[in-house]
């Protein structure tokens, strides 16, 4: 089994019940458990700012799925809760993202592991900390000394999941 983490978001139809049905999906993937949620965090919109704000949260997931394999799954909720991409960074029911494959490292035309832009990212990385405040990134950085430059940026909210 293979520990990833998955990056949610969602600003728009209930974004708290987007959230929690992508979370029920990924319960239901094969070959695959959800070992821990983080809590739910407010976030301001990365693109245009004339969209709600963001809820946010991080999942890991223990899967033996292979990532293309997983990408697709993930894809498939986000059409199935009803995501359409108008916009570049746009509003959205539902954003999934595989923001950690392991210690993989990959870059291809479909996916970047890990997620290329996540060290900029207080709305992965805070809820990621959270998780697992012990985790070593691929490129051999502790989580623990990326995260206090972003203390103040994200409003956690509550928890989400038992």
């Amino acid at each position: 089994m293979i520990t990833c983490y998955i990056g949610l978001g969602a600003n728009l139809n209930n974004p708290e019940q987007q959230i929690l049905d992508a979370l029920n999906a990924l319960q239901q993937l094969p070959q695959t458990e959800l070992t821990a949620v983080s809590s739910l965090y407010g976030s301001k919109p990365l693109g245009p700012q004339d969209q709600p704000d963001y809820l946010n949260a991080v999942a890991q997931l223990a899967t033996t799925l292979e990532p293309l394999a997983l990408l697709d799954a993930l894809q498939a909720q986000e059409l199935a809760q009803g995501r359409e991409r108008k916009r570049h960074w746009g509003e959205r029911n539902i954003d999934l993202d595989i923001i950690l494959y392991g210690d993989l490292q990959l870059r291809s035309e479909r996916l970047n592991l890990p997620h290329h832009e996540m060290h900029k990212r207080s709305f992965v990385l805070l809820p990621l900390a959270e998780i697992n405040p012990q985790l070593v990134l691929p490129d051999g950085r502790a989580i623990a000394t990326i995260t206090p430059e972003f203390d103040g940026q994200l409003h956690r909210l509550k928890r989400l999941w038992h």
